[in-house]
């Protein structure tokens, strides 16, 4: 069985999900809170990739395998991080608004990068990785850009209806993503234990030191606390969903084993932001308590 069947309309979903979230005033923090959308950009696009690119090195990964790990840290911001803001009481706002950028911003952006990571493996180990950047754009462009604009368009016709779809697909998007990684694991079993405690690490590392450099962002750009918590888990949190169809499709990488990153990237950043998330609200109690 191809999980990439399995994907591709879960992916479609979480696209379509995001756009139901676009109207008018999504972008408005680029007027209202520039420093917020520069910081989370950052972090997204320069960082995360540079610090994926320094542990995949550290852990010595295997070609296939570290491609993988930049595949994942190349990818937008998954659209769970709005739900995790929400909960974080983080700037919802802000948080669709990078989420809707960086899934734009990628569409060219993960061609050029993912094409010079493909070079740095073919002369650091005589493997060659094809990348057909032509189809990478175009599938980029099909699962990503059309069923976000389809959102955005169906909430400007029928405000009330993409209200109450948005809603259900909230509830079926995040278990379909982790039926995803149930079903990638139970038929990878095998492969992914046997790379678990390397890739486990290098994904924990990779998330920490993404939230780490979250925060060192937000903070130099003087974010409050709710411009801070939503930064550090935009910049945390990817799309693994579109990391795992870009390595599994046939009109791409067509490898399943280099979607593996992935899914134990997705195992890993959900455990940590719920952790997260935890010291956070404890933090708010304590708060509360000591100003009461």
């Amino acid at each position: 069985m191809n999980t990439v069947w399995i994907v591709l309309p879960i992916l479609l979903v979480l696209m379509f999900q995001l756009g139901l979230e676009l109207d008018r005033n999504s972008f408005a923090a680029l007027l209202h809170r520039p420093k917020g959308v520069v910081a989370g950009l950052l972090g997204q696009l320069v960082a995360l990739p540079l610090i994926a690119f320094g542990v995949g090195v550290l852990f010595r990964l295997e070609p296939v395998l570290f491609m993988g790990l930049m595949l994942v840290a190349c990818s937008p911001g998954g659209s769970s991080s709005n739900v995790f803001t929400m909960l974080a009481r983080g700037d919802v706002a802000l948080s669709v608004t990078l989420t809707a950028l960086s899934s734009l911003i990628t569409l060219v952006t993960i061609p050029l990068l993912m094409e010079g990571v493909a070079r740095f493996v073919a002369l650091q180990s005589d493997t060659a990785i094809e990348l057909p950047v032509g189809r990478l754009l175009l599938q980029n462009i099909l699962l990503l850009l059309l069923p976000m604009l389809c959102g955005a368009l169906f909430r400007s016709r029928f405000p009330a209806r993409a209200q109450r779809l948005h809603t259900l697909l909230g509830r079926v998007a995040f278990p379909a993503l982790m039926l995803l990684a149930a079903l990638f694991f139970v038929q990878y079993a095998r492969t992914i234990l046997e790379n678990l405690p390397a890739l486990g690490s290098a994904s924990l590392l990779l998330i920490l030191a993404a939230m780490g450099a979250g925060r060192l962002l937000a903070d130099g750009f003087g974010l409050d606390r709710t411009g801070r918590r939503t930064v550090v888990i935009e910049v945390g949190m990817q799309n693994a969903a579109q990391a795992i169809a870009v390595a599994s499709s046939p009109l791409i990488f067509n490898n399943e084993r280099m979607a593996i990153p992935a899914i134990v990237y997705a195992l890993v950043m959900n455990v940590v932001l719920l952790l997260y998330l935890r010291v956070l609200q404890r933090g708010d109690r304590l708060r509360a308590g000591a100003g009461r």
